[in-house]
């Protein structure tokens, strides 16, 4: 069975938290879009849905974490090259993004940043030819 992911994240402005993304390169999904939330397309069967942060709150009995003083999650994607983590980190930071750390294992290399809301994401290329069976 293939299965798809949808991540969900809390934002404090989703009109915010759109232009970021959209500066990055992501698409929305108009069907799910809407005041209080937006469905981000990061890859065929992959999304990012951003809810507004009181929205979200209504998926859980539980506190919802603060992104800016905490890590609940690390979310990574995947470039097609070394210039292509470059680049999508570089556009993050000028979009006001923080940046993380930068780790480069020669057949692996990835940066990261947090964004607006301090969500952790990690960009990463891997030369798979280089990864023994």
């Amino acid at each position: 069975m293939e299965r798809k992911l949808f991540v969900n994240l809390p934002v404090s402005k989703l009109d915010r938290a759109v232009s970021f993304f959209t500066a990055l390169g992501f698409e929305f999904n108009p069907d799910f879009t809407y005041e209080n939330a937006t469905c981000m397309l990061v890859g065929k069967d992959a999304f990012v849905m951003l809810l507004v942060r009181d929205f979200f709150a209504t998926f859980t009995d539980r506190p919802v974490a603060d992104p800016a003083t905490s890590t609940a999650a690390i979310i990574a994607i995947s470039a097609e090259s070394r210039d292509g983590v470059d680049q999508l980190v570089d556009t993050a930071l000028a979009q006001g993004a923080s940046a993380g750390a930068t780790q480069d294992h020669g057949f692996m290399y990835s940066r990261a940043f947090y964004d607006l809301d301090g969500h952790h994401w990690e960009v990463l290329w891997m030369d798979e030819s280089q990864i023994s069976a």
